[in-house]
């Protein structure tokens, strides 16, 4: 059974930081994502990463504000997103995703079908 565990989230002032991180185990050769979803609004892809290498994806809404990484150890993942300069309108709940693809995300990665979700973390901007 994969878990995705999120952690990382808060709340913090309009312009400040906060590191998210997502932990897994037993995956290879996966596409891996943060969505977020505010309230009455739909759900959103904000980054995406495969963990065989390769290229990175963002929001345009976040490009040059949030970084995705991922740190692979023995049988564990980590995949984190560093999300500097925060705005009000970033809060939302976060989720961390994982599609064991065996290829690459992709440029539509945000429209896939991800196989496991995190149960989220809030991150809350204040203005």
């Amino acid at each position: 059974q994969v878990q995705l565990v999120e952690s990382g989230g808060g709340s913090v002032q309009a312009g400040g930081s906060l590191r998210l991180s997502c932990e897994t185990s037993g995956l290879s050769n996966t596409c891996m994502a943060w969505f977020r979803q505010a309230p009455g609004k739909e759900r959103e892809g904000v980054a995406a990463i495969y963990t065989g290498g390769g290229n990175k994806y963002y929001a345009d809404s976040v490009k040059g504000r949030f970084t995705i990484s991922k740190d692979s150890a023995k049988n564990k993942i980590t995949l984190s997103l560093q999300m500097n300069s925060l705005k009000y309108e970033d809060t939302a709940m976060y989720y961390c995703a994982a599609d064991p693809v065996g290829s690459g995300c992709g440029a539509m990665w945000h429209r896939r079908t991800f196989a496991y979700w995190g149960q989220g973390t809030q991150v809350t901007v204040s203005s």
